[in-house]
């Protein structure tokens, strides 16, 4: 039994991530993307520590929460549906409950401060600050998990998250007025055998369609990087009706929470709260870190064997690449895209990409576009195909990088360093005639 629970783990970590699509059946490929997909995901999650950021998003969430609210009632009532807004705030956080009562309370607080003219300055200040604070935190969080170093500036920032605000409360009056209208429709159809169960059902998955719209949009919108919508619907779909699931059990849970109250008092509703927030961030991260796993499982394609790379297959896959470039640059085509490069190597996408950030770095390479219809980003050579030689690409990967140690090279360890010189001095003169264009693939 453990031998056979040590090859599967093996065969989990290792051995699935080096199948390659051509060498089984399409059915059994997808179906080993899928369980790949899974724990890279549950992996990441773990390795991301994505649990204490779900605790820190709680924080920022109850320090901005009632902030927010504000917002949206203010917009609400100046397009005239602040009761619809009020309802669909009492469903989504469990009816008639302390909780929510504290938080409407505060929020009506809120607003009347603003109409007596006692809310102003730093006030407004302190307001703005919260909503966007819980915003950045969000965004900064999505972006580590997408590795997406370059946030949105704030000029972006403004603009996106305030053109969110006035959207929700027009989508919130929308959702309750296609209830009300499928709820009436419901009511003219109970005669219907066939259309009244169909209709039903059409209504009680309304809030699993607008929690799976929410959530698809979150994960689209919110990293500052490109997202296809296939993972981030697929995605949606799976968090949204977990987070519907836990939202049944907590609304229903209200009733056990009674014995709950009579030992915390009015007090028990926060920790209820804190709870309800933390297990909701916790859902909503583990659908982006999905979101983020299916759109680019291909990356981490022998992933252990790139992180373990030789030097000299470094060097080798440098060589290929560059020979692949320069030929197709000579021949006047199309630059061939990374993924048009792992495709003809066979090389994993994730040390192809590595390696061309590298040849960039050391000036063989430059991005152009490829197709301005499609805007893919092709590769050219830097420097006269006539003078890139094999000799070229060794002699700048060699040098690339610091060498501003204070080992004594010139006077104690000067042997060992003029042996090494020599050895390269020697490769290089063999292979500095040899053009990369000229190599036969």
């Amino acid at each position: 039994m453990p031998r056979r629970i040590t090859t599967l783990w093996k065969f989990l970590t290792y051995d699935i991530w080096r199948i390659t699509e051509d060498e089984v059946t399409r059915t059994t490929f997808s179906i080993y993307t899928i369980i790949k997909t899974i724990y890279l995901c549950i992996n990441r999650f773990t390795k991301d520590r994505l649990i204490n950021k779900a605790s820190a998003l709680t924080y920022s969430t109850l320090l901005a929460i009632v902030p927010i609210l504000a917002i949206l009632f203010a917009i609400a009532r100046g397009f005239g549906f602040n009761n619809l807004m009020e309802s669909q705030i009492r469903m989504g956080l469990g009816m008639h409950n302390d909780t929510t009562e504290v938080i409407l309370q505060f929020v009506d607080s809120y607003l009347s401060q603003t109409k007596s003219g006692v809310f102003i300055g730093i006030g407004l200040i302190m307001l703005l600050w919260t909503v966007l604070n819980l915003i950045g935190n969000i965004e900064t969080t999505f972006n580590r998990i997408w590795q997406v170093k370059k946030a949105r500036s704030m000029y972006r920032k403004i603009t996106d998250y305030f053109s969110m605000f006035l959207l929700m409360p027009i989508l919130i009056v929308v959702s309750s007025g296609l209830s009300i209208f499928m709820s009436t429709a419901l009511k003219n159809m109970e005669d219907f055998v066939l259309l009244a169960p169909i209709l039903k059902f059409l209504i009680r998955l309304i809030p699993f369609a607008l929690t799976w719209l929410m959530f698809t949009g979150l994960y689209i919108f919110m990293p500052n990087t490109k997202v296809k919508f296939k993972q981030a619907f697929i995605s949606g779909v799976l968090v949204g009706t977990a987070y519907q699931a836990f939202q049944m059990l907590y609304i229903s849970g209200q009733v056990w929470v009674s014995r709950y109250n009579a030992i915390y008092g009015s007090f028990a509703a926060l920790p209820l709260f804190l709870l309800w927030l933390q297990t909701s961030w916790t859902i909503c991260l583990f659908g982006a870190e999905l979101t983020y796993a299916g759109q680019n499982i291909r990356n981490f394609s022998f992933d252990k064997d790139t992180q373990n790379i030789s030097r000299r297959y470094r060097d080798f896959v440098a060589i290929l690449i560059m020979s692949l470039i320069a030929k197709q640059f000579d021949k006047n085509d199309k630059a061939y895209t990374a993924e048009e490069i792992s495709e003809i190597c066979q090389s994993p996408i994730r040390l192809t990409q590595q390696t061309l950030y590298e040849l960039q770095e050391i000036n063989l390479i430059h991005e152009v576009v490829s197709d301005e219809k499609s805007e893919d980003i092709g590769y050219q050579p830097s420097m006269d195909t006539s003078k890139l030689s094999v000799a070229t690409v060794l002699e700048r990967l060699d040098t690339h990088g610091s060498e501003d140690f204070k080992i004594d090279k010139e006077d104690a360890f000067n042997e060992q360093w003029k042996a090494l010189l020599l050895t390269r001095e020697e490769s290089f003169k063999k292979a500095g005639t040899m053009l990369l264009k000229d190599l036969v693939i």
